[in-house]
């Protein structure tokens, strides 16, 4: 995947998440959970045996790894 396209889906997943759980936040710190999230998210998809094969996956993917990243962070903190 191309960097561009993957901080465009890093983007995408971290506004949804932000979304989701009714978050507002500002546009870098959605593409910074949104990148965390598509790491965290492909590596527990890798682990589970599941895969992306188009880019609505990997959005998917992103934010269900965006969104586990946020409620650890608010575990944390």
């Amino acid at each position: 995947m191309s960097l561009i396209i993957f901080l465009v889906v890093g983007l995408i997943a971290g506004a949804v998440a932000s979304y989701i759980l009714g978050r507002q936040q500002d546009l870098l710190i959605n593409l910074l959970i949104g990148i965390i999230g598509a790491v965290v998210g492909g590596l527990l998809a890798g682990l589970l045996g599941l895969g992306a094969y188009n880019v609505i996956g990997e959005i998917i993917i992103a934010t269900i790894g965006a969104i586990i990243c946020i409620l650890v962070w608010q575990r944390i903190r």
